[in-house]
């Protein structure tokens, strides 16, 4: 196996692990009105795609789901297996890789073309990621395993947006102290094949 292929799977396996342990050791912070807490989970997924960019941070949030569903208590509240997709919190769930695969995917395209402003761009990608993947997809979840009607889910996830700039807003912050120390990280060069 490859230096750079080993190198993707201890990147992969560290992040699900910062993602778990980051889940389990900070308590979800229970939100009036609502039964899904405010955790650190879209931060760190945030933060995997904007540092490993979309494939790693997708394989990474796959790894921790996988993690979760088969046992280990690595999801919000140390809850664990596939009952979690009953809760009302199953949407936001299924929503986290398609979430890191975009915000990778944008926060490559972003720190490539604009290192200048590499906070604003990666937050966007973030911020994007969320309105367009987690929060349709909460707002699905919430539907469903609460059977209310759009409206009462929207009010509900609407809770969610002031923490989910701060969270998407510091993930930036860090992004951009990783990218600064581990300038290759994220963004690996062309490979190019030299002569034996």
């Amino acid at each position: 196996m490859q230096r750079s292929n080993l190198t993707d799977l201890a990147l992969v396996a560290v992040f699900a692990a910062l993602i778990a342990a980051v889940t389990a050791w900070v308590p979800g912070i229970s939100v009036p009105g609502s039964s899904v807490p405010i955790t650190l989970q879209t931060m760190m997924i945030g933060l995997a795609g904007m540092v490993l960019g979309a494939k790693r941070a997708c394989a990474a949030t796959l790894l921790y789901l996988l993690v979760g569903f088969a046992g280990l208590p690595v999801f919000a509240n140390n809850l664990s297996g596939l009952g979690v997709l009953s809760k009302p919190s199953a949407g936001y769930l299924i929503s986290f890789p398609f979430y890191a695969l975009l915000v990778g995917a944008l926060s490559t395209w972003s720190v490539r073309r604009q290192r200048r402003w590499a906070v604003l761009g990666l937050a966007i990608a973030g911020l994007l990621g969320s309105v367009l993947l987690v929060h349709p997809l909460g707002i699905v979840g919430l539907m469903r395993n609460l059977h209310i009607s759009f409206a009462k889910a929207w009010a509900i996830d609407v809770i969610y947006w002031p923490g989910d700039i701060i969270k998407t807003v510091v993930a930036a912050i860090i992004a951009v102290s990783v990218h600064r120390a581990f300038p290759m990280l994220a963004l690996r060069p062309v490979r190019v094949q030299q002569a034996a």
